[in-house]
């Protein structure tokens, strides 16, 4: 006689005895299939999972009470129980509530089709894999999972939430910072370190005062207390002769991506104005700092990302194009379209021609002038990485001229009081392991 089939749709990032009982449950009403879902369907509604779906999938098709693993790529579950028409689906009873409750009365409606079941065992009480994850956070804090999660952030949102960091406290602000929309978490999914906000910080300007072994040594504070995957803004790389050694010390602290512009000599931001005396690199030869930082990476997940200037020295659209299909083909796994434009619409033009090429790669925005441009429309328009690049040090330092000067009129610091957090908010943001 012929099993009936069951379906179960599970996460499983870290499996707990509340899958165990969950399986061994649905086991004994027929075969188990398991809807795993995918890194995709996670991120649609709360944190990337800790595990890859290949690495959750060896995991549990290897369990006594599972007969088959399939992808499920949405948090909804009636595209594979139309596919299977599975007689039972089982699923802890927690879900009458909260996110998923819309989810659960879908499967109810789609099981009515052709009489199926849906089996509800009481919840696991004081286990989750949510509780798992508080007490292994460390574990994100590797060096191999830190490089490769952009990587695998880019593979399954929509787009990449970046926002720069200064130091360990505002590294600190990116960690935690989440707020519940519409019954989704947003949050800040990674780090910019920028050489603007770095040299600021130390009161020198930005054209590479501060050398790349001052800015890791401060990067390396930032990563002892973070998770987060960090994109490192290295201007123009420098030296090609040096940029092996710039890698491998950005990997072993964990960096996931190396953003190079392609400008030479003296470094002037791009956000001058005047831009007069900066020249832009020759394509060819700037494609050979692509490939050297391509060759040296020691892990692939690590990603090289070209700035293209073309725009900010007003050379037009055919030359961004023109540069973007030879840093390519180079080997860059993304390309930064700068622009210093009041709306996006520069940007905008060259992604519409260059999602055309064959060597199209991922696009990258800083919308530090453009600030109005939506994610949404970032996202219709092939763009993949947004970087919020200053924002943190913008908002910082008109903060502590205001206090500084109450303190200076009053002759003390009450009156200031009402402007900034109290000292115990300061304390507990920080672990004091």
């Amino acid at each position: 006689m012929k099993k009936k089939l069951v379906y179960v749709g599970m996460a499983a990032d870290f499996l707990h005895r509340g899958h165990i009982n969950i399986l061994k449950t649905a086991s004994s009403y027929g075969d188990v299939i398991v809807g795993l879902l995918t890194d995709q369907a996670i991120a649609s509604y709360k944190k990337l999972p800790y595990l890859s779906y290949e690495k959750r999938k060896i995991v549990i098709e290897n369990l006594r009470y599972v007969k088959k693993v399939i992808p499920q790529t949405t948090l909804d579950y009636v595209e594979n129980l139309n596919l299977i028409k599975p007689q039972f689906v089982v699923h802890g009873n927690d879900w009458k509530t909260g996110i998923q409750k819309k989810t659960r009365q879908r499967v109810i409606t789609a099981l009515n089709k052709w009489s199926g079941q849906l089996i509800e065992p009481k919840y696991t009480e004081n286990i989750s894999s949510s509780l798992i994850k508080k007490e292994l956070s460390n574990i994100m804090s590797e060096t191999d999972n830190r490089v490769s999660r952009l990587k695998r952030l880019m593979n399954s949102k929509k787009i990449v939430r970046v926002l720069e960091s200064h130091n360990s406290l505002t590294g600190l602000i990116i960690e935690k910072l989440n707020i519940n929309k519409k019954n989704k978490i947003h949050e800040f999914d990674a780090m910019w370190s920028s050489s603007l906000t770095d040299s600021a910080t130390k009161g020198k300007p930005d054209n590479s005062s501060v050398d790349f072994s001052s800015r890791i040594l401060s990067l390396n504070d930032m990563m002892d207390v973070t998770s987060k995957p960090l994109i490192f803004d290295a201007d123009n790389g420098g030296q090609i002769e040096h940029l092996s050694f710039l890698v491998r010390s950005l990997e072993r602290s964990g960096v996931s991506a190396i953003i190079m512009e392609d400008k030479i000599g003296l470094k002037k931001n791009s956000l001058f104005k005047n831009q007069k005396g900066t020249k832009q690199d020759n394509p060819k030869l700037f494609a050979k700092k692509i490939s050297k930082i391509c060759q040296s990476r020691l892990s692939k997940d690590f990603l090289a990302i070209a700035r293209i200037e073309s725009f900010i020295l007003g050379k037009g659209l055919k030359d961004a194009l023109k540069r973007a299909e030879i840093y390519s083909k180079a080997g860059a796994d993304a390309i930064l379209i700068h622009s210093k434009e009041k709306k996006p619409n520069e940007i905008f033009s060259f992604a519409k021609e260059f999602i055309k090429s064959k060597s199209f790669k991922p696009l990258v925005a800083v919308p530090s002038t453009y600030s109005s441009v939506y994610e949404r429309d970032l996202i219709k328009n092939g763009f993949k990485i947004v970087i919020y690049a200053n924002q943190l040090l913008r908002a910082a330092y008109p903060s502590m001229m205001s206090v500084a000067k109450i303190i200076l009129e009053k002759e003390r610091a009450f009156e200031a009081d009402k402007k900034i957090i109290p000292i115990n908010e300061i304390i507990n943001l920080i672990k004091n392991d």
